[in-house]
């Protein structure tokens, strides 16, 4: 099968099953890319999601960007976001009228609060197999310690994300590069 036709359908299966938007479906693309299809190893695919935050826009949108123009140029670039944005596209035009004319239905708010932690759990999994990938990388004293400020300057000092990837990135060159 064509690269291309892979992108299409790798990134329309990610996103078609994420319900909740990009951070419920960043477990499913890694599943695509990495697992499925080894279009990026854990490494890059951790590299590439840290720098997608960084930048402003939706993060579904920028992994297919940069992952089908790695691996299938610009045809590759426009298959996966044609992938990524047309499940979204119909869903929501169909959805939000069925939704609209149930609203107050007691099924709709059940199945709208029930699928909560199963995207909790997704992102769980994700989380902890980026983690063993840094620790095995930088080991676990590392790993922590970068965790920890982190969570400290997103949640304590509300530091914005992307400035804390940025600093992240420095200091992972300037620091683990000569101790790591």
């Amino acid at each position: 099968m064509r690269v291309w036709i892979q992108l299409m359908v790798g990134f329309f299966i990610a996103n078609v099953l994420g319900y909740g938007g990009g951070p419920s479906s960043i477990p499913l693309m890694y599943n695509e890319i990495v697992s499925h299809y080894h279009w990026l190893n854990d490494s890059e695919f951790s590299n590439m999601l840290a720098l997608g935050n960084a930048l402003p826009g939706p993060i579904a949108t920028k992994i297919a960007a940069f992952v089908g123009y790695g691996a299938g140029g610009w045809v590759g670039l426009f298959a996966a976001l044609a992938g990524t944005i047309l499940p979204s596209a119909v869903a929501l035009i169909l959805l939000l009228k069925v939704l609209h004319k149930y609203r107050q239905s007691p099924v709709v708010k059940g199945m709208s609060l029930l699928v909560q932690p199963v995207i909790a759990i997704m992102m769980a999994v994700l989380t902890w197999q980026m983690a063993k990938n840094s620790i095995a990388q930088i080991g676990i004293w590392q790993a922590l310690g970068i965790a920890a400020v982190a969570f400290w300057a997103m949640q304590i000092r509300k530091i914005h994300p992307a400035l804390v990837i940025v600093a992240a990135f420095a200091y992972g060159g300037i620091v683990l590069s000569h101790v790591v």
